[in-house]
């Protein structure tokens, strides 16, 4: 008797904007794998609720974004060395009627930019602006990769001395008007705030301070382009933008329920660069 296909999801509240069941889908057709990965929208009152009945559903697991990756982080009993570290889960699945949690978004961050940039690792210090969860992924990913010195810069300086507390180590936590006079000592900048988003503020900084030789990374991939890369740009300063993030994290989750590890390709990067309606 032919196995039933294996089912997963994404999660969240909202969750229609979510481009996860586009990659997804591109890989399951493009691996003639006879799964589905569905969008489903819940709210947080019945997170825990929609954990305990994954295995009734038929799921083998999924992905959770926005608002409950704390709470996957609590509800799941196994977790992987990078959801310890990082306090958060994005991917869930079951094993031996267990719920198992792990956060790829570290690596998506650092395999963006490995195929992005290669090499990009030999730098030794960097600044992550913002101390939100995408803050805490990229310290992890910057700290996996022997990195130096990892500045911490938020405008809540204090948020941004408890992630220097969670991490420890390489870490240092700084207020935004610290910038400036951090520039110049910095070989990789990354941006994780949702400042410079379509429909957000900009992100109001002048790279003038940085050396010739840094790295300017954005997570935010609406626009493309944000103003931050442009102006690293108009500096000949390399560049990485934020969708390949969102497109290496996925690999991993999806290898974890599919046994089978998909690559991020051009033609995929483009499929979603038309979705996003050409992501200027």
């Amino acid at each position: 008797m032919a196995e039933a296909p294996i089912k997963a999801f994404v999660c969240g509240h909202p969750i229609k904007h979510s481009r996860s069941p586009l990659i997804h889908g591109y890989w399951l057709e493009k691996h003639g794998l006879q799964g589905s990965y569905e969008a489903v929208d819940i709210a947080p009152v019945d997170f825990p609720s929609f954990l305990r009945s994954l295995e009734e559903l038929g799921y083998a697991g999924g992905n959770v974004t926005l608002p409950h990756k704390e709470a996957a982080f609590r509800h799941a009993e196994k977790l992987d060395g990078a959801a310890e570290r990082i306090g958060a889960v994005n991917t869930l699945w079951l094993e031996g009627g267990h719920l198992c949690g792990s956060n790829t978004d570290a690596y998506g961050f650092a395999a963006n930019l490995d195929q992005q940039l290669p090499g990009w690792d030999s730098a030794r210090t960097a600044m992550v602006l913002g101390a939100g969860g995408a803050a805490r992924a990229v310290v992890h990913a910057l700290q996996e990769r022997g990195f130096d010195e990892v500045r911490i810069v938020n405008r809540t300086q204090a948020r941004a001395r408890d992630l220097q507390m969670r991490f420890g180590g390489s870490t240092s936590s700084h207020g935004w008007d610290e910038i400036e006079k951090l520039l110049p000592s910095t070989d990789l900048l990354v941006n994780t705030t949702s400042l410079g988003m379509a429909g957000s503020a900009l992100l109001d900084i002048s790279l003038d301070g940085l050396p010739d030789h840094a790295i300017v990374s954005d997570i935010v991939y609406v626009p493309l382009k944000t103003r931050l890369l442009k102006d690293a740009e108009a500096r000949n300063l390399r560049t990485a933008e934020g969708l390949g993030m969102l497109l290496h994290q996925a690999v991993a989750a999806f290898e974890r329920w599919f046994e089978v590890k998909p690559e991020v390709t051009d033609e995929l990067r483009q499929r979603i660069v038309h979705d996003l309606g050409g992501a200027k």
